[in-house]
C-alpha cells in the first residue's frame, strides 16, 4: 500500500499527517518547530514513518504547508495553509462553508465552496492580537499555562473589558485588573471575548455562512470555542483533529497525486494556484 503525507510547519509547532489510499488517517506527529525549520519538517516526517512502521519509500508524495513549507526538504510540492485548512475542514465536515483558523501568529477567516475550494479569505497577518500568541501572553502574566486558561475562563461570570487588544500591552492591561482585585476567571473570560470579537470581524469580511469549522491549535481551547459561539450565535464544528487539519489537507492534496499516478483517479484539476512542484 502507498501512503501520502502532509506537513504543516507553523511558527510554533509542526504538525504532520499520514493517510493511506482510502483517505484514512494512519499516523499523526506534533513537534515544536524551534529555530531549525528544516529539521522540524524532517523530524515530523520521520515520526510518521516510525509510528506505523511505514518505510519512507512507501510514502508516495509529500506536500508541505504553513509558513515553513518551502524549507521541507522531503516535500514534493507546497500548498498554502489557507487551501489546506479549507480542504481538511471540508473533508471532515462536508457542509463547511466558513473556516476559522486560529494559530500561534495569525488568524484567518476562509470562505469555502461546495467542493472544499477557497472562495475568499481574510487574515490579521500584521498583528498578533486575536491569536495564540495573545493568549500565551495572557497566560504568562497570570502564571498559567495555555492548557489551563480556557477552562478557567469558562468560570467567568463578569468578563472584564480589555482597553487594548494589542499583544504588546496585554501584560500591563491584565496586571492592572489584577491590582483591582478582579477575578482571574473574569479577566480570562474578557480576554477570550476580545479575541472572539476581533475574529468575528474577519469572518464578516469574507461573508458568514451557515456552517463554520474551527481549526488550528487554539480550537482545543474550550473557552475560545464558547466565546466564538456566543459572538456568532451558532455552534462551531470542532474536530478532535482540529490541530492537524492543515496537515490533513496537505496530505489529501498529496494523495491526489499518488492516486493519479496509479490512474485510480483523474489528474486533479482543482490544484490551488499557489501549488509549486519541485
Amino acid at each position: 500500500m502507498e501512503y501520502a503525507a502532509g506537513i504543516d510547519v507553523g511558527s510554533t509547532q509542526t504538525k504532520a499527517v499520514l493517510v493511506d489510499s482510502a483517505r484514512a488517517i494512519v499516523a499523526r506527529a506534533l513537534i515544536n518547530t524551534g529555530a531549525n525549520v528544516k529539521r522540524a519538517g524532517q523530524a515530523a516526517l520521520d515520526a510518521l514513518s516510525e509510528q506505523n512502521g511505514v518505510p519512507r519509500e512507501q510514502i508516495g508524495f509529500v506536500v508541505g504547508t504553513g509558513y515553513g513549507r518551502y524549507k521541507i526538504e522531503a516535500g514534493n510540492a507546497q500548498v498554502t495553509e489557507i487551501s489546506c485548512h479549507a480542504r481538511g475542514a471540508h473533508f471532515l465536515f462536508p457542509e463547511t462553508r466558513t473556516v476559522i483558523d486560529m494559530g500561534g501568529q495569525d488568524t484567518k477567516a476562509i470562505k469555502v465552496g461546495p467542493e472544499g475550494n477557497v472562495v475568499d479569505f481574510c487574515m490579521n497577518d500584521k498583528c498578533a492580537a486575536g491569536t495564540g500568541r495573545f493568549l500565551a501572553g495572557a497566560a504568562d502574566v497570570l502564571g498559567l499555562t495555555l492548557d489551563e486558561i480556557g477552562a478557567i475562563s469558562l468560570r467567568g461570570t463578569q468578563p472584564i473589558k480589555l482597553t487594548s487588544v494589542c499583544t504588546v500591552f496585554v501584560e500591563s492591561d491584565i496586571l492592572g485588573y489584577v491590582a483591582q482585585r478582579k477575578k482571574i476567571e473574569d479577566i480570562l473570560a474578557g480576554v477570550h471575548q476580545a479575541i472572539a470579537a476581533r475574529t468575528i470581524g474577519l469572518v464578516r469580511r469574507v461573508g458568514m455562512e451557515s456552517e463554520i469549522t474551527f481549526t488550528g491549535g487554539v480550537a482545543r481551547n474550550l473557552g475560545m470555542v464558547r466565546a466564538l459561539e456566543e459572538k456568532l450565535g451558532m455552534p462551531l464544528n470542532v474536530s478532535p483533529e482540529a490541530h492537524f487539519i492543515g496537515a490533513l489537507g496537505a496530505a489529501l492534496y498529496a494523495l491526489d497525486h499518488v492516486l493519479a499516478a496509479r490512474r485510480e483517479v483523474p489528474v486533479p484539476t482543482d490544484v490551488p494556484a499557489e501549488w509549486v512542484d519541485q
